[in-house]
């Protein structure tokens, strides 16, 4: 490891905005954790982190209590060159706008808000907006719009660079008496207060980042007897939305009627409901309306809880769009989203209230103390032969199941033989073949629910101590003890992914857990797996590299 003169500072912030962060400076960790505040990780090889302040990154530190101020003595404050004048104007513009355009209640009109400019620059920012037009009428230095449109005018104007702080009233849906019987973490009462506070001016939504086994669900359930208030529950499978009912019966003093499953095969509305996304987007033909958007409307809401925010399907931000009267809370461990549109959860849902970062929860004893390893598996001549042909699309799937990852599975689960092992993986024939040679169990989204169940209920009981499981694996699976996982496939470059799939470990335990990553290499699968990595790199997390042997594991030099 290198040396360093402590008064060498470790940011380099380069005159087209890019940060690099040298990972190896006794200051990273603490460097690490004030940038990922107000700036986004884009690559993160073993020396040299790159960061970037988008516009996004910055309005959500606004929305999260941060100012300008301090975001700029902190890069001056680890800088080690004097900062470019250009970068720091830029940085001071874009955050400049959080706060110019507000949304209120209309005073003369209860079906109206209006949208107030508070500078020049905003005021002919929304006059520049072409697609928004048709749902503004101007009014002074003003302009008035129809409840309706309040979410569309958000998003229209976010993706013309310019966020709306949203001032506006909130309806308080009907009242529901319900309380905890549960004591909530000091961070999750946190949370709640984040989003709910009667202190802030925007107070009633917003989105709550908090990693994985870190029981979210909880602070869901906080909010909810916070608030009083029927609530509509939206998550990813029917597997997480008996969870939640779990949940709610056992921690609060709900009745089974007052709880209520919305999903393929049951559709009860009650006064607390959880529904699937998948429902929700179902259609009969792809020219149809979604004949279920009619839940949102189907009891006067006071709360939706948007369950893993970042898988929210962009069909339904239309509906979403529409109920900016009603409280929202999205729960997610992170805000990354394949598709890219951020934006929209920021402006439909709601800013980045609450983050945590992973290693602090870590390091209080709320999640496992997680060991990341990446072993790279060679393969025979002749197979790398017909892995070279093709396009990347077809490389990567056959680097993905490279026949000798069966070897290194065997070997991995025979080392932690006191380990409860999860094999996590994309393609369903690697899988099956695994399932075999291991005779182990296998989920996929195919297997019924029932019989899904009475794995993860043996699983958890202990009759069972290794699963294999498909895609389906990556959220709302609850398996306390699980406390290692083998990812033998992924999807491409996929952060979200590689994030859910470590979270299936990270319930706090006695024992440390492990997350192995396999990887073919001198493959595509390589750089893919770098990708992956990227998000839980910047939430602190290392990966050691190791190559497999004939006979071994070993680590690398």
């Amino acid at each position: 490891m290198m040396h360093y003169n402590h008064e060498i500072m470790p940011l380099i912030i380069q005159s087209d905005g890019s940060i690099l962060l040298e990972t190896q400076h006794p200051l990273f960790g603490e460097v690490r954790d004030r940038l990922s505040r107000f700036a986004e990780l884009e690559k993160s090889p073993e020396y040299i982190h790159t960061y970037r302040i988008s516009p996004l990154s910055l309005w959500n530190a606004a929305a999260a209590g941060m100012n300008s101020t301090e975001i700029i003595a902190t890069l001056k404050q680890y800088s080690r060159y004097e900062i470019s004048l250009n970068v720091l104007q830029d940085l001071e513009h874009n955050f400049e706008k959080w706060g110019k355009i507000i949304l209120e209640a209309d005073s003369n009109s209860e079906q109206h808000f209006i949208l107030k400019a508070q500078s020049p620059e905003a005021y002919t920012a929304i006059k520049l907006c072409q697609p928004v037009q048709k749902y503004l009428e101007p009014s002074g230095n003003n302009f008035r719009l129809f409840w309706t449109n309040r979410g569309t005018v958000k998003a229209l104007l976010i993706r013309h660079g310019w966020p709306v702080v949203d001032q506006a009233p909130l309806n308080h849906g009907l009242p529901l008496e319900v309380f905890s019987r549960f004591t909530p973490r000091p961070y999750q009462i946190e949370a709640v207060e984040s989003v709910f506070s009667s202190k802030n001016t925007e107070s009633g939504f917003g989105v709550v980042v908090l990693p994985c086994g870190s029981g979210k669900t909880m602070v869901g359930i906080e909010a909810i007897c916070r608030l009083k208030t029927q609530t509509l529950i939206l998550t990813t499978n029917i597997a997480a939305v008996h969870q939640w009912i779990d949940e709610l019966l056992s921690k609060t003093n709900l009745s089974p009627d007052q709880v209520g499953e919305y999903t393929g095969a049951t559709k009860d509305i009650r006064p607390i409901t959880i529904a699937t996304y998948q429902v929700l987007i179902w259609r009969p033909s792809k020219d149809s309306d979604f004949p279920h958007f009619s839940l949102f409307k189907e009891n006067s809401w006071g709360l939706i809880i948007y369950d893993e925010v970042h898988l929210l399907p962009a069909p339904v931000f239309r509906v979403v769009a529409e109920l900016q009267s009603v409280r929202r809370l999205g729960l997610t461990a992170t805000l990354v989203r394949e598709d890219e549109q951020e934006d929209y959860v920021f402006s439909l849902v709601g800013p980045k209230r609450y983050d945590k970062p992973w290693k602090d929860l870590e390091q209080l004893g709320w999640i496992a103390q997680a060991i990341c390893r990446e072993i790279r598996i060679p393969i025979t001549p002749e197979y790398r032969a017909i892995l070279m042909s093709g396009d990347t699309r077809h490389q990567f799937r056959l680097a993905s199941e490279n026949p000798n990852k069966i070897k290194v599975v065997k070997e991995l689960i025979a080392n932690h033989p006191n380990d409860h092992i999860l094999i996590i993986g994309q393609y369903l024939s690697q899988l099956n073949l695994i399932a075999q040679e291991l005779n182990a169990p296998l989920i996929t989204g195919k297997t019924p629910n029932p019989q899904r169940e009475k794995i993860y209920k043996d699983f958890k009981e202990g009759r069972l101590r290794l699963i294999v499981v498909s895609k389906v694996a990556n959220f709302a699976i609850d398996l306390p003890d699980a406390s290692m996982a083998i990812q033998v496939s992924g999807t491409y470059g996929s952060r979200q992914e590689e994030a859910q799939r470590l979270g299936r470990i990270l319930r706090p335990k006695s024992r440390n857990a492990y997350f192995y990553t396999l990887v073919t290499s001198y493959s595509v699968e390589e750089s893919y797996a770098q990708q992956r990595q990227r998000f839980l790199t910047e939430q602190g997390y290392t990966y050691s590299i190791e190559q497999w042997g004939e006979n071994d594991v070993r680590l690398m030099e």
